[in-house]
């Protein structure tokens, strides 16, 4: 049997991922110099550490901590997770501490503590959220909860949350100010749900899955009512043992309620159950999206 490995990707998607590297690391290092670090603020993780550093003894360093310190995590990537993903590991972190140290020289916003907090971690977060769409990381705290996830069963927020902790708290010990390790808290917040918009989107898709007696109705209606795409596999009740067609709806969060209030429409006994997704992949090149395919011209009554 011939071995499957993972498709070749094409020199422009490779251009497309670098270019999004790249762009998200010069993004996340202006944050850092011209935001974050001249106000005494810092980011988690092993950047965290560097920042911490940096302060200790001269910001010039900044980089070569932050490629130091990332060593030991590209070796566990490289033993634990996967080749390919430290070669992506490996360009972040290169191109990350060079505009670090490339924008140095860039003169620092000093404003009030909101406005810095807010800006300085919206785009903080665009530029993390950027790195990690694309494939790269600069931060080696989440190697360390990749192997946790896999090793011990926490999730890899978990682990990226008490390390940070520990960071922050260390910057409070260390320099003998809270004020600022709450700012930095608040700052890394801002940061984290701005890597969710740029990761998730804007669009939140749901997973809908409907059990019903009226499953061959509730399809028609869904088709034809709404757009919506949908599935149907066989399923079983455990207690009663009853043969039952079971619905699979992706659709987004604007026309969930439409969703439900046909459903109930036609079978008020209808068990449903809703799911966050974050991401759907199609091909283009299909007849057929997977959900608003196309919209009735009046509401569902």
């Amino acid at each position: 049997m011939a071995h499957l490995g993972l498709t070749k990707k094409k020199p422009l998607q490779m251009a497309a991922e670098y270019f999004g590297i790249a762009l998200g690391s010069f993004l996340a290092a202006l944050a850092i110099r011209v935001f974050l670090y001249p106000n005494h603020l810092i980011d988690g993780g092993v950047v965290g550490i560097s920042l911490i550093l940096g302060r200790l003894t001269n910001d010039s360093f900044i980089s070569l901590y932050l490629i130091l310190l990332n060593l030991p995590f590209v070796y566990l990537a490289y033993k634990y997770i996967r080749r390919t993903f430290v070669i992506q590991m490996l360009i972040a972190i290169s191109i990350f501490a060079f505009f670090l140290s490339w924008l140095e020289v860039v003169p620092p916003f000093h404003g009030d503590p909101l406005e810095i907090i807010a800006i300085g971690g919206a785009i903080l977060g665009i530029g993390a959220g950027l790195i990690i769409r694309y494939g790269g990381c600069t931060d080696g705290s989440e190697i360390l909860g990749i192997i946790a996830n896999k090793r011990f069963g926490f999730t890899v927020g978990q682990v990226v949350l008490v390390f940070n902790f520990f960071v922050f708290a260390g910057y409070g010990v260390i320099f003998l100010d809270w004020h600022i390790a709450v700012k930095s808290l608040l700052t890394y917040i801002v940061a984290f749900k701005m890597i969710d918009l740029v990761i998730v989107g804007l669009d939140e898709i749901k997973s809908v899955t409907v059990i019903s007696a009226k499953s061959d109705e509730l399809s028609a209606a869904i088709l034809e009512e709404l757009g919506l795409g949908l599935t149907i596999t066989n399923g079983r009740g455990g207690y009663t043992g009853e043969e039952r067609n079971i619905l699979n709806i992706i659709v987004e969060r604007l026309d969930l309620a439409d969703l439900k209030d046909l459903i109930l429409k036609i079978d008020q006994t209808a068990f449903i159950s809703i799911s966050n997704i974050y991401e759907v992949v199609y091909s283009h090149k299909s007849k057929r999206k997977p959900f608003r395919t196309r919209r009735k011209t009046k509401p569902v009554a």
